[in-house]
């Protein structure tokens, strides 16, 4: 495939998706997680993955690219089987001592015109040569202290399973060359599996209550290896405002802000 450089303005190929039932208990089984916390309603952590693809099937590539911030702002909640239309636009690219940072915005409507999640992103798509270092200016913490947080459940990575959960399309998350070839001991999580394990301990504490909506940022803090244990932990003040994603010794992976949630 001949793939197109990144420009601001460049608009994304209309399409349509849809994240079948089949499909939900596939890659959260691969993650271990149970998909019947979502009931009938899919995890919202999987447009994260849709949005980079409508990217690729736009002639984008993605591969070797870094997850560096996620936005997620669920309208209403999507029934598993419903076909979405997702529409995209990069909406800037900055040049960065390490190659080039890239924000995309994506949108996914339903059959009545109407949005009903939105996913922005920014990733950084580094130099051929990786002899820069720096992506920009680094957002602040959503977590300062993370001896505060309330520890949840922990999940042990394996490679089968980043295998078995990763979808073509950025080697890094399930080939080991590729990923050493990038600088990275081993293959890392693509930044939608790490999110899955936040919203799957996020609707449990719900208590069978559906989330209807739900705004939130990611920040991508760490590499987080195929091979590793994660925590989930939550940062609770007069009301949940963030959770993170910890790496063994406590260090931040994957931090999330939690704006609204109802």
């Amino acid at each position: 495939m001949d793939w197109i450089e990144p420009a601001q303005g460049y608009k994304y190929v209309e399409d349509e998706v849809v994240v079948s039932a089949q499909y939900q208990a596939e890659k959260l089984t691969a993650c271990g997680i149970d998909s019947s916390i979502f009931g009938d309603f899919v995890d919202p952590s999987f447009f994260i993955g849709l949005a980079i693809h409508a990217g690729i099937n736009s002639g984008i590539s993605a591969e070797g690219n870094i997850n560096m911030l996620q936005s997620i702002r669920q309208h209403r909640p999507v029934r598993v089987d419903e076909v979405l239309t997702v529409n995209g636009e990069i909406e800037a690219v900055t040049q960065v001592p390490r190659g080039r940072t890239i924000d995309t915005m994506v949108s996914f409507t339903d059959q009545h015109g109407s949005v009903v999640i939105t996913a922005n992103r920014r990733s950084l798509k580094p130099d051929a040569d990786k002899s820069g270092r720096g992506a920009g200016e680094r957002p602040p913490l959503v977590i300062e202290d993370v001896s505060c947080l309330e520890l949840g459940q922990q999940y042990q990575l394996t490679p089968q399973g980043v295998c078995g959960y990763s979808m073509e399309g950025n080697s890094i998350h399930y080939e080991v060359e590729a990923a050493q070839l990038a600088g990275f001991r081993a293959p890392l999580i693509g930044g939608g599996m790490g999110v899955h394990y936040l919203l799957a301990e996020l609707w449990k504490r719900q208590n069978g209550k559906p989330v209807t909506t739900l705004s939130m940022d990611v920040y991508f803090r760490r590499p987080i290896f195929w091979d590793e244990q994660v925590t989930v932990g939550f940062q609770q003040e007069e009301r949940l405002t963030a959770m993170a994603l910890l790496k063994p010794g406590g260090k931040v992976g994957t931090e999330l802000a939690l704006h609204e949630l109802s």
